[in-house]
C-alpha cells in the first residue's frame, strides 16, 4: 500500500467497522435484545461514518469527509461511555428512559395508569447483555474509540504523506 492509498484504506476500514457494529446492533435486536432509546441514539453517529466511507469509496478521499467519519466515531464513542455510565448507576440518563414517570402528583388515577401503560419498557439503565463484565455500551465505546483512532490516522495519513507533519 502506497503512502498516498494508506488514508482511503483507513478511512475505508473505519466505515466497515461502523457499518459492523451497526449490524451487530441489529443481529441483537433480532434476537430479541430490544434496544433502549440511547441504545438507538447511538447507531445514528455509526450510521453517519458507515455512509462518509461510501462516499469515500466512490468519490475517493478528501479531508472533510474524513474528518466528518471522525466526529461521527467520537461522537457515537461519547454517547456510548454516556450510555454506559447510565448503566453503572454512574450518572443519571434520561428520566423518560430510567425509570420515573414525572408529575405523578397531579395524575388523576387514569392519567397515572395511561401514563405507566405507556411508558417504555426497555430502561436504558439497566444491562441487557454484557460479556466480560462488559455491557453492549460498554462495548460500542471501546470499539468507538478503536474507530475513531482510525479515522484520525486517516485524516493525518495524507498530512504525513505530503510531508507536512
Amino acid at each position: 500500500m502506497s503512502d498516498s492509498e494508506r488514508p482511503f484504506q483507513l478511512a475505508i476500514f473505519a466505515a466497515i467497522g461502523s457499518a459492523a457494529l451497526l449490524a451487530g446492533a441489529l443481529g441483537f435486536q433480532a434476537a430479541g435484545y430490544a434496544p433502549c432509546e440511547l441504545c438507538i441514539l447511538q447507531r445514528w453517529p455509526h450510521l453517519v461514518a458507515a455512509a462518509t466511507g461510501l462516499l469515500i469509496w466512490f468519490i475517493g478521499w478528501r479531508r472533510g469527509l474524513a474528518l466528518l467519519g471522525l466526529a461521527a466515531a467520537l461522537v457515537a464513542m461519547a454517547l456510548a461511555i454516556y450510555h454506559s455510565g447510565v448503566e453503572l448507576k454512574l450518572w443519571a440518563g434520561p428520566q423518560h428512559c430510567s425509570g420515573g414517570v414525572s408529575g405523578l402528583a397531579r395524575m388523576s388515577p387514569q392519567d397515572l395508569m395511561a401514563a405507566l401503560e405507556s411508558a417504555p419498557v426497555v430502561r436504558c439503565d439497566e444491562v441487557a447483555w454484557s460479556l466480560f463484565g462488559i455491557s453492549m455500551a460498554g462495548w460500542n465505546a471501546i470499539f468507538s474509540a478503536g474507530l475513531s483512532a482510525l479515522w484520525l490516522a486517516s485524516v493525518r495519513g495524507r498530512k504525513a504523506a505530503a510531508g507536512t507533519v
